[in-house]
């Protein structure tokens, strides 16, 4: 009796389906893709309507024989690769390697969980393949590819491969890498501004404090200063409103002048109630971000121990069971079904004080760029509760399944209510301000707050104010105290901050953000120390060289652009041809300038000029004269290197030196400026979290026979050691190409 046969991407996944569907299917994994663009040329017809060439991957012959073979065999065929772009072009690369006689029984079937009931009603209900999708993905693919092809040469010959072999340029990759290094430049230019503020401790009758920053003087908010070196008249104008404090002198003589005022007293008191609404459901970006700041997960690590969520764990009696939704996706959009089985949640477990009157729904009408294919990212079923899974799950798996589940219960609670009072304090012509913020009702804050860090800032703001206070009640003040404080120039860019401003600007999509991290920092073009992402010399110089020349194509907002019509195609709103017309004629045009106006590098033999080449060691340089003239060389023997050093940005703690990046036996490392006067030195992590405390980061580390090892930064708390490094957490699904 001949069976039906599913097919999907992951191996693990199959697997779980397995479990689901009985004898009657047989489930085969594809493992990724199975046909790519050929690694050793261009691949596209560009004069042909941009024609790709689609290969087998080298390896994959094995899979293909495998799935025409069980393909020839089967009543049915259900291609159930990823709901998403690149699971809809593999669906279609698996219907044209079969013969065209298995036709008729190929469906399509979309999995956007992995449970029982949605694998099977899934298979009751299969759908074709989204030839639009195909085609977006194709037309992504070959504009990747276009660009890695035609600029990396182009980077290798600028740069001369001083670097390395692994330098390229990527669509988006480049476009976040000058993000980056644009951050930095402002770093470098920013000149701090010294202002003071005064902060006061006054007492009630009743002895009790409330702290209050200096707000107004002779009725002028006190403010800072706009820009470091202002001329007399911008001076002029802007004290003519405001009143800035600019230096210790002003500041203490403000000071004596408040203690010498006999006489202080509450003049305004405000209090006003605020809603907290929750926060929708997860998306990638933000599970990506949250993951990040709550978790120190990498955006790396994030998705894979979500694909273990989405794939399915055993859960003993439960079977094997996919606990989350798809993971790749950017709607806040909910099913209705579990929007009930939330609040029936909610209300059994909290009580009907925290559910709304109505279900609550996340509007994307002004969102720009939502593919909406699928749902947000949330459990599979109220059933399993964090405590539930628990015994079920590895650290780094709870963690993660924990979060999406109070996230996603949160955003159908109530909302929370809180309460801010405001107390201005009269001394004189001196306006002191405090104030602080209560919870009157926690709402969704119950199982879920985004804001962890502390509240109170340095100013004494959210802090406790006492209860009972009245308008003209007199205070006495117990202390004040003046604090120097400077300007501090822009943040540099997290990962999940810079996913942010990726997705902020509509460039990169929910498959692709983890990707475009990891490759720059992969590529060396970027370093990620303390959570921070500080471009390298290599970075900088990459930018420069393809932002100077290639300055409308690697911007914000033409990729942005490009990733519009991208989405346009997807949706059948605009022709292929078009899209990439749009791309590639104003990208010809700027690559011709650039190679016209490119310095040649002459053969020092015969005079003509010496072109790159890719051997079967690497790149180099060969006459083009040949085979009259065979001279070849090393790329390094002509290498534009600079010994310039490499500043970190930060100053050395034992000295107030500048810190500089170094290399030494276990690679890279911070270091003083001033070696050998000062000796300071600081490890950089690998960006690889540790499997054992899944807190730390692993650090290359020596023994006391000087055999490098690798162990976490948390020593002693934790003592995990290898004598290899961790293999790093792997991004299942690529999208932009790199040459």
């Amino acid at each position: 009796m001949s069976k039906d046969l599913i097919l999907v991407e992951s191996p693990s996944k199959a697997k779980t389906i397995n479990k689901y569907v009985g004898s009657k299917y047989i489930v085969e994994a594809t493992v990724g893709h199975i046909k790519n663009l050929p690694k050793t040329k261009l691949g596209i017809d560009i004069e042909n309507e941009f024609k790709p060439s689609l290969v087998t991957i080298r390896g994959k012959s094995d899979i293909v024989k495998k799935i025409k073979s069980l393909a020839n065999k089967s009543k049915k065929i259900f291609i159930a690769t990823d709901p998403d772009r690149e699971g809809e072009a593999i669906a279609q690369d698996v219907v044209d390697i079969l013969d065209i006689k298995h036709k008729d029984k190929i469906e399509r079937v979309l999995f956007n969980e992995i449970t029982k009931n949605a694998v099977n009603n899934a298979l009751k209900n299969p759908i074709k393949i989204d030839e639009h999708l195909v085609i977006s993905q194709r037309a992504r693919r070959i504009m990747d590819r276009i660009i890695g092809y035609k600029v990396s040469p182009f980077l290798w010959r600028a740069v001369l491969d001083q670097y390395g072999s692994s330098l390229s340029a990527g669509r988006v990759q480049s476009v976040a890498l000058r993000l980056i290094c644009e951050r930095e430049e402002e770093i470098d230019r920013f000149i701090p501004t010294e202002h003071w503020s005064i902060l006061a401790v006054f007492k009630t009758e009743k002895n009790e404090e409330i702290k209050a920053k200096l707000f107004e003087v002779d009725g002028k908010q006190i403010k800072i200063p706009p820009k470091p070196q202002m001329t007399k008249d911008e001076m002029e104008q802007f004290l003519i409103e405001n009143f800035a404090i600019t230096t210790g002198q002003l500041a203490n003589e403000i000071l004596n002048k408040i203690k010498e005022i006999n006489s202080y007293s509450i003049s305004d008191l405000s209090k006003k109630e605020l809603r907290r609404n929750p926060f929708p459901p997860f998306i990638t970006s933000s599970l990506q971000a949250e993951a990040s700041r709550k978790l120190r997960y990498r955006a790396r690590r994030t998705m894979m121990v979500a694909q273990n969520l989405y794939e399915g764990i055993d859960l003993g009696d439960e079977g094997v069971t996919g606990l989350i939704t798809y993971m790749r996706t950017d709607s806040t959009r909910i099913s209705d079904e579990i929007v009930n089985d939330a609040r029936n949640f909610i209300n059994e477990t909290f009580g009907t004080n925290y559910l709304p009157e109505k279900p609550r729904s996340f509007d994307q009408k002004n969102k720009k760029n939502v593919q909406d294919a699928h749902e947000a990212i949330r459990p599979t079923s109220l059933k399993y509760t964090p405590e539930f899974v628990k015994p079920f799950l590895d650290e780094s798996q709870f963690k993660l399944y924990d979060l999406i589940w109070k996230r996603f219960i949160a955003s159908q609670m109530e909302p929370a209510k809180l309460e801010t009072t405001t107390v201005s304090i009269k001394a004189d012509k001196y306006l002191f301000r405090a104030s602080g913020t209560a919870v009157i009702f926690d709402g969704f804050m119950k199982i879920y707050d985004e804001d962890t860090e502390d509240s109170t800032d340095e100013n004494g703001n959210g802090l406790k104010i006492p209860a009972g206070l009245e308008v003209n009640q007199k205070l006495m003040l117990e202390e004040i105290t003046p604090n120097q404080h400077f300007t501090k120039p822009p943040p540099r860019y997290t990962e999940s901050s810079l996913i942010k401003e990726l997705e902020s600007n509509g460039i990169g999509r929910p498959s692709t953000y983890a990707m475009i991290v990891g490759t720059i920092i992969d590529r060396k073009y970027v370093e990620q120390i303390d959570r921070k992402l500080i471009p390298t010399n290599l970075g900088k110089k990459v930018s420069s060289i393809l932002v100077k020349n290639f300055p409308d194509i690697f911007n914000v907002n033409f990729t942005a652009k490009m990733e519009g019509e991208l989405d346009l195609i997807a949706d059948g709103e605009i022709e292929y041809l078009q899209v990439l017309n749009d791309f590639y004629i104003p990208f010809a045009k700027a690559l011709s300038h650039v190679e016209a106006n490119l310095e040649k590098i002459k053969c020092d033999k015969c005079g003509s000029d010496m072109d790159i080449k890719i051997g079967r060691y690497g790149k180099f340089l060969a006459c083009t004269n040949y085979p009259a003239c065979s001279n070849i060389k090393s790329l390094k023997e002509i290498s534009n290197g600079t010994n310039e050093p490499e500043f970190t940005g930060d100053t050395c703690p034992k000295c107030n030196s500048r810190t500089v990046f170094r290399e030494g036996k276990l690679g890279r490392f911070i270091g003083c400026e001033k070696y050998p006067d000062c000796d300071f030195t600081k490890t950089i992590a690998t960006g690889i979290k540790c499997p054992k405390c899944s807190e730390g980061d692993i650090v290359p580390r020596r023994t006391k026979k000087g055999k490098i090892f690798f162990g976490c930064d948390r020593y002693p708390e934790c003592d995990y050691a290898a004598w290899k490094l961790p293999k790093p957490d792997e991004e299942p699904v690529t999208d932009e190409e790199e040459y």
